[in-house]
């Protein structure tokens, strides 16, 4: 058996399954939709069959129409992973351009180890077919260590236009330049020999996905270190927020306790009926410049001092659990972080409702065990997406919101804690249980 007997092209059913196991991967490295177990088998299974019969039933087109067959199985790839993950048009398009580059890749070098093995072994290409699960996952594992340490957080948001663009030049050039050769096009970069044929494609196939991920590494390097920018500029605007406000605070308080004194003295000097009416009219102006919060925490005291107003203003119903004492072990930037972005979140979400009834915010501050539960609810009955486990910003821009989330989130990550998100009977619920230092607990 000669060369080119043995070095014929990629079955088509080898092509479907390596597509297959690339868009498996993704479904596994990134979020996926919540659908059934049932769902998830059967659709994948459509998506299979679908492939597998346009790729068989198009194996012998002329070459003018091999671009466009292509360009529908790519479709097919798209459509199944827009089903199946979670994510914007922009990230499930960059997705689908790697998985395609991955199973061009464990095609190739499944089907070139094939070859080679049958035609030292002089065996029936049956023989080879040993080669497919092998060479696929372990491909495709390897694939997965890679993509697992990349894709954290809102990675996928983070993929701009430009970024795309990019990827999407590197991706179809590899795919283009790998099966030039087998265009019959007679180039300086095409091969004459079969052997020749596959080496070149495999190596331009292993080549572009070295780029996709150099690529990707710089662009997600990029992403967080924005993130991590975006985030200490907002602990260092909350802290500032929070002492500006209680320098003020404590100037009322004060005045305050100041003129307390005065009117006392102006009491026992005197009392004319005005003089006592005035006095009084005072002391209920004076009142309103009373805190309101004793949480026994000075920081989340004047946090909720300062949120007041606001809650007030757009008739809020603010009820408050708290045992402030229990945060006195965390430092005053990481309480500001916690509770005042998670307080101008909820504000934020209820001031939508119309009904002033459905305005609720509560909060809870108690010990559990050894730890600290700390829980914010608002009332919401609009949908929310979630991601990661984390909500998805609503607002358009993306790229400059959403940052007040993962810095609660990074706060208690530094403690050695958790927060958990969820959208419970009309209520959105933060949860954060945070662990106390053995030598806070004394």
């Amino acid at each position: 058996m000669n060369s080119a007997e043995i070095y014929t092209d990629i079955p088509r059913l080898y092509t479907a399954i390596a597509e297959c196991a690339a868009c498996l991967l993704y479904c596994v490295v990134l979020p996926r939709k919540k659908r059934k177990p049932l769902v998830f088998i059967a659709a994948t299974a459509l998506f299979f069959a679908a492939d597998a019969f346009w790729l068989i039933l198009t194996d012998d087109v002329p070459d003018v129409f091999w671009i466009p067959c292509m360009f529908a199985a790519m479709g097919l790839m798209l459509l199944y992973l827009r089903y199946m993950l979670e994510g914007d048009s922009r990230g499930i398009v960059y997705t689908m351009l790697k998985a395609l580059l991955i199973a061009e890749f464990m095609a190739s070098l499944e089907w070139q180890i094939d070859c080679f093995f049958r035609e030292v072994s002089g065996l029936p290409r049956a023989a080879g077919a040993v080669f497919v699960p092998v060479i696929y996952l372990l491909v495709s594992y390897i694939a997965f260590l890679f993509e697992k340490q990349m894709h954290q957080g809102d990675f996928l948001i983070e993929i701009g236009p430009q970024d795309l663009v990019m990827t999407m030049l590197i991706v179809l050039l590899s795919f283009f330049a790998s099966n030039l050769s087998f265009l019959d096009i007679q180039t300086p970069f095409s091969g004459n020999f079969r052997p020749d044929i596959f080496n070149i494609r495999t190596l331009v196939d292993l080549t572009g996905l070295a780029f996709v991920f150099a690529y990707q590494s710089h662009v997600y390097e990029t992403a967080a270190e924005k993130e991590l920018m975006n985030i200490n500029a907002m602990l260092k605007a909350q802290y500032e927020h929070y002492r500006n406000y209680q320098e003020s605070i404590d100037l009322i308080n004060y005045k305050y306790h100041d003129l307390k004194h005065q009117l006392a003295g102006l009491r026992a000097e005197a009392d004319p009926e005005k003089r006592a009416a005035w006095i009084d009219a005072m002391s209920k102006e004076l009142q309103a410049y009373k805190p309101e919060t004793q949480t026994g925490n000075r920081v989340l005291d004047g946090i909720l001092d300062q949120k007041m107003p606001l809650i007030r203003n757009n008739k809020i119903k603010f009820t408050c659990v708290a045992d402030g004492k229990l945060l006195d072990f965390m430092h005053v930037t990481d309480i500001c972080t916690i509770f005042g972005n998670a307080l101008d979140n909820a504000i934020e979400s209820v001031v939508t409702q119309e009904d002033p009834e459905k305005r609720l915010i509560h909060m809870t501050i108690a010990p559990r065990k050894k730890f600290v539960y700390i829980e914010v609810d608002d009332y919401c009955d609009h949908e929310v997406r979630f991601r990661g486990g984390q909500p998805v910003t609503s607002k358009q821009d993306r790229e400059n919101h959403g940052f007040g989330v993962k810095s609660i989130s990074y706060t208690a990550q530094k403690y050695g804690g958790s927060v958990s998100f969820a959208l419970q009977n009309n209520f959105f619920e933060m949860k954060l249980l945070i662990p106390v230092p053995e030598a806070a607990q004394e």
